[in-house]
């Protein structure tokens, strides 16, 4: 195991607490070979220094183009050889490794851009809020719509009152894209010679190597990903919780196809319920439930919804009930419309007063507004920054509620809605002798044109399950840095 000691961070001026907008930042990639590599090149006006990947081959291509950047398997011995040479890291590991490798770059004074979800579980989300604001540092999850204009449209458009009080809210996504509802596999491969499966494993528990569980595929597993929910909801929640200044929820009900004890199921159904927030601007904002699908699931088709226009977009969609109207957009918040569409005609948008991120009206799939704004707010002092609109401050309780659904499909064989206390992080209402059984093994077969079912169930105390679920335990020598008492 590497030493992984604390450096001081003093590159470019830092020790002032402040590197002028000329000055390059020196950025350290860790999880690089997938997502992470377009936010690279998102990020190539700084200096991409250091490149970090337990899987060399899946990373090759992100290691060629920055020839000159140190590679390493190891994110601790990275930090060990060249933390001070690191202003800034970019997160996209896969979900269970993203609070562990941001949580200690934050303690050394590293600001840090991590994927969403920010975290694998609610415990873990609360930290890297907290550690954010004890040390100072920029922080932003990565949720690019959060600096696009039509995230801030919908929220002025709802904050004046233009479709009255919102008690409702249906939000979908075309995800899983990858495959879900898996049994655990029962062949031990052996490892690839480019990839360091121990390392991959990270704080979870050990198990033999088998191809299905990376690259990619890893959000088809509970103990690596969050399924369509984490991978998906940050996007397509965010500008639900901006508009209506949400935080914690105070109830949450899921259902699902089949359920099992390692895998997310095909499609799933999630409610949660919000309580009132208080007036914001020129509207109330009451008691609301957010109701979440994916996996081909969609809510009720509006009336007001002309016969042949699809709901939403491709990806996915949002449309908030208000007490004078909807309002329907695309995934990410895109294109905002009032039902029926016809209202657009004759529509004057209120005056814009949320401040626009430079680059935020342009193509999502191209734009690196959101990397850069993130870059921006490195580059300023902490007591003139202006933070990055999905710092943690603001991702943090957003990736709890996301990652708190996920644990109401799990939990659903409870059978009763789930009381939800947020500033605490437990349930309230599952007792110590509750009790779950999840299915553990689900196979068929057809023998003499006879169906045969092997369906098997591993019993669980559901209050146990839930407390780990919430707050995990870490394993193989990987930790946390304690939680700050702020």
């Amino acid at each position: 195991m590497t030493g992984f000691t604390i450096v001081s961070n003093t590159v470019l001026g830092k020790k002032f607490g402040h590197t002028a907008p000329s000055d390059k930042l020196n950025i350290a990639g860790i999880g690089v070979g997938g997502m992470g590599r377009r936010n690279l090149a998102n990020m190539n006006t700084e200096n991409i220094v250091a490149l970090c990947d337990v899987d060399w081959k899946y990373a090759g291509k992100t290691f060629a183009d920055y020839p000159k950047a140190k590679t390493f398997k190891d994110w601790r011995t990275m930090f060990d050889q060249m933390g001070s040479s690191i202003d800034a890291i970019m997160v996209a590991t896969p979900d269970h490794t993203h609070a562990g490798v941001t949580a200690h770059a934050i303690t050394l004074g590293k600001h840090c851009y991590t994927q969403k979800p920010m975290t694998h579980s609610v415990y873990e989300s609360r930290l890297l809020t907290a550690l954010a604001q004890q040390y100072g540092v920029a922080t932003q999850m990565g949720n690019q719509g959060n600096s696009f204009d039509a995230c801030r449209e919908v929220a002025e458009w709802i904050q004046s009152d233009t479709i009255g009080e919102v008690y409702e809210v249906h939000c979908w996504t075309n995800r899983p894209i990858w495959p879900q509802g898996l049994m655990k596999p029962k062949q031990e491969m052996m490892v690839p010679s480019e990839l360091d499966w121990n390392l991959f494993l990270g704080p979870a528990a050990r198990r033999p190597y088998n191809q299905a569980y990376t690259p990619w595929n890893w959000r088809g597993w509970w103990d690596f990903g969050t399924g369509a929910l984490g991978d998906m909801a940050c996007h397509i929640m965010d500008p639900i919780y901006w508009a209506l200044d949400l935080k914690y929820p105070i109830k949450v009900n899921g259902s699902s196809t089949l359920s099992n004890l390692y895998s997310p199921p095909h499609a799933e159904i999630v409610k949660y319920t919000f309580p009132a927030r208080g007036r914001i601007r020129q509207v109330n904002m009451p008691e609301v439930t957010v109701h979440w699908y994916d996996g081909g699931l969609l809510p009720d088709r509006p009336t007001e919804l002309v016969p042949g226009m699809m709901m939403g977009d491709e990806n996915g969609g949002i449309i908030f009930v208000g007490k004078k109207g909807k309002i329907m957009t695309g995934c990410y918040g895109m294109n905002p419309t009032l039902l029926p569409v016809s209202r657009m005609d004759n529509f004057n948008k209120p005056k814009a007063w949320i401040p626009r991120v430079p680059g935020g009206n342009g193509n999502i799939w191209t734009s690196n507004a959101h990397e850069q704004d993130w870059i921006r707010a490195s580059k300023e002092s902490k007591a003139n920054r202006k933070e990055a609109s999905s710092n943690f401050a603001f991702a943090g309780p957003l990736n709890e509620t996301v990652v708190m659904g996920v644990l109401a499909v799990r939990l659903q064989g409870l059978h009763r809605d789930l009381l939800w206390d947020g500033a605490k992080m437990k349930f309230t209402n599952i007792q110590p002798s509750d009790q779950l059984d999840i299915v553990s093994v689900d196979e068929f077969s057809v023998i003499d044109g006879d169906p045969k079912f092997d369906r098997q169930f591993t019993k669980v105390n559901a209050l146990e399950a839930a407390n780990e679920w919430i707050k995990h335990t870490y394993h193989n020598g990987f930790s946390l840095p304690p939680m700050p008492k702020i």
